[in-house]
């Protein structure tokens, strides 16, 4: 039984995405609703409560987030500067903030949490995440000079690279403050220097570092003389991913936030190479098989009563969450920034909540003292639920009718299809 369901897990995961394609369904929706189904009518499999299995809970949501992590980087097409990536900037030093801060008064006032289980709930809900938002994201490297990737595709593609690292300081505050109390003294001048200073410089720093150094293998002389891009060894995304990652966690850095760096930084040592479209057709592949099995087993979770203890406080903080703080949050951190209108909306929405937020929760409660463990992951196992229906359903039409308007907007401006991307809507 167990060989027929990886049988069928992989097979979905190679189907879904183009029978899918053009439906308002999502493979991330089809996959948990047939978890919920399969253990549900199936009682003998095993079961996947992550309160439980806290351990297994953890490291497959981290592949998954890594691998993740490498594609989106990978997939960007616009090069780096502080001004081009503008949006990105906005949602990171805004829109993250406010949502934070949001669904931190949403845990004390409507769940009744203590201080450091609702800066958790803050932190883990506030990131988008780069394995389900794959739908509003940036598709694959394009190896023609001039590419560029259109404002809300990048924007959230890339807001979802950094903000799953931009978390985990928050994370581990949480953490300290469940260890020590919510005195300062006991936890504050640790999580300066370490949780947020160094650890950010060695995410980046490595990253870059890392991401230079391969981008010097696979686009060099060396590379031509063992014929690696000849052969396209797309496996090779994998080795970069788990070295990127390794290494700077080893000096205690931020590896998520390494390993799209180093993703960002390889995608443009050699822009135009068709070496990129193998590396991240190879990463997609994986990473859909990684998401299939994560959200089988939420779905499975979900079946055996992981959302038990969910009442109507927690779904209405739940749907808080994804209809109102993080769409509110989005408008007012693009405001007057280059999204036209359609698109600020577009970006605004799909926050996606997903395994980004599993793989912290598994985290900060095997390392601290959370008396509302049952709490948190009920709610946020609810809100990640709730954006794979709701997001799931929405992105599709949503993408279709905001790439229609900028074709467009386009034409009225006298702009040929290339240029349609770059019109703002």
């Amino acid at each position: 039984m167990v060989f027929a369901a990886l049988g069928l897990a992989t097979l979905a995961a190679a189907v879904l995405p183009r029978a899918l394609r053009r439906l308002p369904l999502s493979m991330p929706t089809v996959v948990l609703g047939a978890g919920v189904l399969a253990f549900s009518l199936l009682p003998h499999l095993p079961d996947p409560d992550p309160r439980v299995h806290g351990e297994v809970a953890l490291h497959l949501t981290e592949i998954c987030v890594i691998v993740s992590l490498m594609g989106a980087g990978l997939a960007i097409n616009r090069p780096f500067s502080w001004r081009g990536w503008g949006s990105t900037w906005r949602l990171l030093g805004i829109t993250m903030p406010l949502s934070m801060l949001a669904v931190g008064a949403l845990g004390v006032a409507a769940l009744g949490l203590g201080a450091a289980a609702a800066l958790l709930l803050a932190a883990v809900l506030a990131p988008t995440d780069p394995v389900l938002a794959t739908e509003v994201q940036v598709s694959e490297p394009v190896d023609e000079p001039g590419a560029v990737d259109d404002e809300a595709r990048f924007a959230l593609t890339s807001e979802a690279g950094l903000n799953d690292g931009l978390a985990f300081p928050f994370v581990h505050a949480a953490v300290a403050i469940s260890l020590g109390g919510l005195a300062p003294a006991a936890w504050l001048g640790d999580w300066l220097l370490l949780d947020l200073l160094w650890r950010l410089v060695a995410g980046v720093g490595g990253g870059m570092g890392v991401g230079w150094l391969l981008g010097r293998v696979f686009f060099s002389a060396f590379a031509d003389r063992v014929r690696l891009t000849e052969h396209a060894q797309g496996f090779v995304a994998l080795a970069a991913t788990f070295l990127t990652y390794g290494l700077v966690e080893l000096v205690e850095g931020y590896g998520f936030v390494a390993v799209f760096v180093c993703a960002v930084t390889l995608r443009h040592a050699e822009r135009t190479h068709s070496y990129h479209q193998v590396l991240h057709t190879f990463v997609e592949q994986v990473e859909r098989l990684l998401t299939v099995a994560v959200l089988v087993l939420l779905g499975g979770a979900v079946a055996r009563g992981l959302l038990d203890g969910v009442g109507w406080d927690g779904v209405l903080v739940a749907a808080a969450v994804l209809l109102v703080v993080r769409p509110v949050a989005g408008l007012v951190g693009l405001a007057r920034g280059r999204t036209g209108p359609q698109e600020r909306r577009v970006t605004a929405f799909f926050g996606v909540r997903g395994v980004g937020s599993l793989y912290y929760l598994a985290y900060a409660l095997q390392e601290g003292e959370f008396a509302e463990a049952d709490t948190l992951w009920a709610v946020g196992a609810l809100v990640v639920v709730g954006s794979v229906l709701v997001h799931g359903v929405a992105s599709t039409p949503a993408m279709r009718v905001l790439d229609e308007a900028r074709e467009r907007a386009a034409r009225r401006r006298g702009r040929g299809p290339e240029e349609a991307a770059v019109t703002p809507v």
